[in-house]
């Protein structure tokens, strides 16, 4: 049975008049009598109906939840609102009723709700594949990301170009999960900073001052929820509108509910309204579109392999996950995440490529993960390339980690396959300490490098070492770390070539992540020849043995 409390408060004011002249406003009269009835359906879908009477009201503000603005309605009307929350729970609804002179009388109603949301199946395979899907905006095309008058339905002021909007858009990853019992949950990753609307930047910082129209990346991670729920629903008017409580849609426009515009298996697109915060002005309608961050029809993530299940021994000889490179496409988003952008001055090491998620520059084919570096203008660079990363999604403390690759050739090539420290994000670089397995320069044709990164040992004085092997860039060959609290060996086909020895005091005692990539110029890849076209680095397997 639906509970009902009631809790009345009655506003009164007094008014004091000094001089007969002055104009009377007739009778003041608090609203007396307020009932409130209240119908929550029991279909468990949410659905609640307020119908308010009083004596002596003007108009009815009805507050559905803490801090909503009200529903304003007349006497004899009604006000409705679906609770989207799953779950058993009470809600408070408060109604005030006005009388003239702004006199009031409220009464709270606190009611209990037993809803389960269900979101058409078909909905959810498109948003949520199998149970959990990754999107990612569409920044390859043009019209990725535009804002118009709310009064037309496309983006009449502004549509971005391809890659034409800071890389701290581009980095997020959007996940959409469900289960059986129907939980919604999403989750937005950033890399720290969001891009957000200039009009919204005094909404998390008053003291700010942003200059007109220019956006900004902030981080308002500790401000907003990244992993909460989402709701679909069907409006008022008959479109879906998708719902992420206390939190946003990758760029911050101040809006938490978008109308789906499109939505299929292979794209997104919403369309949020803002309310400038400061300084206000008119409403915004804000256009986003995403696609799977794994371009697949959304069936999950194409994983050929990840984790084994099988626990190491100690000795090395379990393997314990690996990515094989099965399955064609863009590497598998359950193993891998892109780093985006020309980085922070050339990602720290002057550096010249832009790093996309493209097919073009990251593709599984044939077996084999291909990185190509190519000479191509794109966001303000003169080379493109990728750079992907276990970040999050796999790390691991001690073992032997195994690349078979071909790399790649032609001066101003630098590929890379190495790790990070896994608390990276709390511990700035080089403090979360660096593994390189495998580098390779090609101005210097043949010889591969190895070398640890750690305080006192970083950049132009990291230790390492480096040894030759004819024909990097023509054969596949097995390029090694077997790393313990003691050491860490490197090797090239199970011959090692440099030992470093490990102790509690170095960075080297815990997680790190995997990353693969392939640079162009910089500090250490050096000139780069003007008559590049292209080069491929080829994976044919990542394992990791325990």
């Amino acid at each position: 049975m639906k509970k009902i409390l009631l809790l009345i408060t009655i506003m009164s004011a007094f008014f004091y008049g000094c001089m007969e002249d002055e104009p009377t406003f007739g009778d003041i009269t608090a609203p007396s009598n307020l009932i409130v009835n209240v119908d929550v359906a029991q279909d468990n879908s949410g659905n609640v109906t307020v119908t308010p009477t009083a004596q002596d009201a003007i108009n009815f503000h009805i507050i559905f939840e803490a801090a909503a603005d009200p529903v304003v309605i007349q006497p004899g009307q009604s006000a409705e609102k679906r609770y989207t929350d799953s779950g058993e729970y009470q809600q408070l609804i408060t109604v005030i009723a006005y009388g003239r002179g702004g006199v009031s009388s409220s009464k709270t109603v606190v009611i209990d709700l037993n809803v389960t949301l269900v979101i058409d199946p078909d909905i959810l395979q498109k948003i949520g594949g199998d149970g959990s899907k990754n999107w990612v905006w569409d920044s390859s095309n043009a019209g990725h990301f535009g804002v118009g008058d709310p009064a037309v339905d496309f983006p009449n002021f502004f549509s971005a170009g391809p890659n034409q909007l800071n890389i701290c858009l581009y980095d997020d990853v959007l996940t959409f999960s469900y289960d059986s019992d129907f939980n919604y949950t999403f989750n937005l990753e950033t890399e720290m900073a969001t891009f957000m609307n200039w009009a919204e930047v005094k909404r998390f910082f008053p003291d700010a001052s942003p200059q007109e129209f220019e956006d900004e990346c902030r981080d308002i991670n500790d401000q907003i929820d990244t992993n909460t729920s989402f709701v679909i629903i069907t409006n008022d008017a008959g479109n879906l509108e998708l719902t992420v409580v206390n939190s946003t849609m990758s760029y911050w426009s101040g809006a938490m509910s978008y109308e789906i515009t499109e939505l299929t298996n292979e794209k997104l697109t919403i369309r949020g309204i803002q309310e400038p915060f400061s300084p206000t002005g008119n409403p915004l309608a804000w256009y986003h579109t995403f696609v799977p961050q794994d371009g697949s029809s959304g069936g999950g993530d194409a994983c050929a392999t990840t984790t084994t299940g099988d626990v190491g021994t100690g000795n090395n000889d379990v393997l314990v996950w690996s990515d094989e490179f099965e399955v064609d496409g863009l590497p598998c988003s359950g193993n891998w995440k892109y780093d985006l952008g020309n980085g922070n001055v050339g990602w720290g090491n002057g550096e010249e490529q832009f790093y996309t998620e493209r097919l073009e520059n990251a593709r599984v084919e044939d077996g084999k993960l291909i990185i190509t570096a190519k000479a191509e203008d794109f966001g303000g660079s003169e080379y493109t390339s990728a750079r992907i990363r276990t970040q999050d999604n796999f790390t691991f403390k001690y073992g032997k980690i195994e690349f078979r690759a071909k790399l790649p050739t032609g001066g101003g090539t630098w590929p890379a396959m190495w790790m990070l420290g896994a608390d990276l994000p709390t511990n700035p670089w080089p403090g979360a300490g660096e593994i390189d397995v495998v580098e390779h320069v090609g101005n210097q044709q043949d010889r591969i490098f190895s070398t640890l990164h750690f305080p006192g040992n970083s950049g132009g004085a990291a230790i390492g070492s480096s040894t030759t092997v004819a024909g990097v860039s023509d054969d596949f060959h097995i390029y090694a770390a077997e790393w313990s609290a003691e050491e860490i060996k490197f090797s090239v086909d199970g011959v090692v070539f440099y030992v470093f020895p490990n102790s509690p005091s170095l960075p080297f005692n815990k997680d790190f992540f995997i990353i693969m990539n392939v640079a162009m110029g910089g500090n250490f890849g050096g000139t780069i020849d003007p008559n590049f076209v292209e080069s491929t680095l080829e994976i044919d397997y990542v394992r990791v043995y325990q």
